[in-house]
């Protein structure tokens, strides 16, 4: 039975843009790629059915991405009937991507209430997958259909059509903004993003640096800024020790939660945004954290104004840098790339 609704299934697709596909039948490097997605900030993966015993993988990757990953979607591509269809949906699939139209598995996908991409390749196939009820349609293979300048066309007489371009799709600013700005809903990629050398070598960082890159370009490309918000204020305590009673005192008038951290203690409620208390007192008077899509262009556009950076804290899923002088108020500011956080 699918995690997710169909809803929340085709509004996370929308929101993140992007689409990771890869096929791997060692399951032990195929939870190494969905780690990666993850911590790169991808909320979809779409596993290939490809390969002897790959519903078999796929049964045990997505047990490991519910107890590991909550909040990233599992599905599966390559299906082109609905028998296979009904085997990945009993073993969890949240959506199902299929390299042509076939409306049994439309059919079938609609009754379980689980989005179908269909591959399409014309207008009327497009028109014949919105009346199964498909709401992204997968353009495959995207070069080969016309590339950008087909979702664009599309756009014209059919402004309603949701597209997802698989194939013809590059990892290149210039490719993700195209498509984009032509009017794509989402992107498809797979050996160009889970690149086949990098996974033999394990080379894992080098793929997370990828997904990051086309997760921000997606962004950009929709006119997004780099600069999401205030993350948090942070602030210190006037007595040593304190800080920790200090924070409870938020969380028990509030009704928040408490994370105890190695030095300070984040406080949150339902809502965006957190507190976090420094857990010793600090000559600095307070500091200010702006979360940030990318990292890289945060900084160069900071630059730009003529802002000094310190050096980049970085670790696989976080990324900090404080500006050198403060902001007029005498308060530190620093950037945050936290893909659990955006």
């Amino acid at each position: 039975m699918a995690q997710f609704s169909r809803m929340e299934t085709l509004n996370t697709i929308y929101q993140d843009g992007l689409v990771p596909v890869f096929y791997n039948g060692d399951i032990e490097v195929a939870k190494s790629i969905v780690d990666t997605i993850a911590e790169a900030g991808g909320h979809v993966a779409e596993f290939t059915n490809r390969g002897d015993f790959a519903v078999e993988v796929f049964s045990q990757l997505i047990k490991y991405c519910q107890e590991q990953y909550s909040h990233v979607i599992m599905g599966v591509g390559s299906v082109i009937d609905a028998p296979t269809a009904a085997m990945y949906i009993a073993n969890g699939a949240n959506f199902v991507v299929g390299p042509t139209l076939n409306p049994e598995v439309a059919r079938l996908c609609n009754r379980r209430k689980i989005p179908y991409s269909p591959g399409c390749g014309s207008a009327t196939e497009i028109q014949q997958a919105h009346e199964l009820g498909v709401e992204i349609v997968k353009v495959f293979p995207g070069g080969e259909v016309g590339g950008p300048g087909f979702a664009k066309a599309m756009s014209g007489p059919c402004p309603w059509t949701a597209i997802m371009p698989t194939g013809g799709v590059d990892v290149t600013e210039e490719s993700v903004t195209a498509w984009i700005q032509a009017g794509a809903a989402a992107l498809g990629i797979g050996s160009k993003l889970i690149v086949k050398d990098l996974v033999a070598a394990g080379d894992f960082d080098a793929i997370r640096e990828k997904i990051t890159n086309v997760l921000w370009y997606v962004k950009k490309a929709r006119g997004e800024s780099v600069f999401i918000g205030i993350e948090h204020p942070g602030i210190f305590p006037t007595q040593a020790g304190g800080g920790e009673e200090q924070a409870k005192w938020y969380a028990q008038t509030f009704g928040f939660d408490m994370a105890v951290g190695n030095s300070s203690v984040f406080v949150s409620g339902q809502g965006k945004g957190r507190l976090e208390v420094m857990k010793e007192p600090s000559e600095e008077k307070a500091h200010i954290c702006v979360l940030v899509h990318n990292m890289d262009e945060a900084i160069a556009q900071l630059e730009a104004k003529g802002l000094e950076m310190e050096e980049v804290s970085a670790k696989p899923t976080l990324k900090a840098c404080y500006l050198k002088s403060p902001d007029p108020g005498g308060y530190r500011v620093h950037l945050l790339w936290n893909p659990a956080v955006t």
